[in-house]
Parts: C-alpha cells; sequence; structure tokens
C-alpha cells in the first residue's frame, strides 16, 4: 500500500460559501476556518473534506473538454426523488444532459464542481 485517502481539496473562489453547501450536503462539521481556507470533518476523523480559495479560479463546465470535471464526488442517498429537491435549494444545479436515470443524477455545485447522488442500485458496495 502506498498510501490512504486523507482529505478532498476543492479550490473555489469562496472557501466559506462553498463550505456551508457541503456542510448540509454531507453533514460533516466545520472544523477549521480562516480566510483561504476551510476544513470539514466526520467526528471520527475518517472523512475530510477541505476548501481553499483560488484567485483565478475557472469553474469546470459539464462535458466540456476545454473545462474538464477533473474530479467530482458520489453521495450516497436512499431516494433520489427525495434527495433531489433538497440539493436543489441548497444552491445545486441538476446538469444538463443529466436524464434522471435510475440509481444517479449528476449535478453541480454552486460554484460549478459536478457531483453524483447515487443509490445502492448504481454502485458496487462489496455487501
Amino acid at each position: 500500500m502506498i498510501g490512504r485517502l486523507f482529505s478532498l481539496v476543492i479550490d473555489c473562489p469562496d472557501p466559506s460559501g462553498l463550505a456551508d453547501f457541503y456542510e448540509s450536503l454531507l453533514s460533516l462539521p466545520r472544523v477549521v476556518e480562516t480566510t483561504d481556507y476551510v476544513v470539514l470533518k466526520s467526528t471520527t476523523g475518517t472523512e475530510m473534506v477541505a476548501f481553499q480559495r483560488v484567485g483565478d479560479f475557472r469553474p469546470p463546465r459539464w462535458r466540456d473538454p476545454g473545462r474538464p470535471a477533473q474530479a467530482h464526488v458520489d453521495v450516497l442517498v436512499d431516494d433520489l426523488d427525495v434527495a433531489e429537491p433538497k440539493v436543489l435549494a441548497l444552491g445545486a444545479t441538476l446538469l444538463e444532459g443529466s436524464d434522471k436515470p435510475i440509481g444517479y443524477r449528476v449535478y453541480a455545485d454552486p460554484v460549478g464542481h459536478p457531483f453524483c447522488l447515487v443509490t445502492r442500485e448504481s454502485v458496487m458496495l462489496g455487501e
């Protein structure tokens, strides 16, 4: 083994604002906050997401090779139809081309990073 996942760091123009979105979406409490950096971390310490300010941030565009997504987050939910209005209320956008298939849907967070809501039917959890 070379290593293990420590954190996911997301570049953005406003770390505090984007952390608000993910704090509600992922139920992770804010543990560090500066002007340029915010960290959300689970109480067990096993999940951590950080947001860092980037002055020349250019948001990715879904399916645009000139501005690729580069990475995305999959969020496991029990029911897409229940979860969707909640993420939309937080400021997410259902992305064009996401035809609402059974098992997953693709969204953008408030600054354009794509993420997916997924269900157990769409992922292999090794159960």
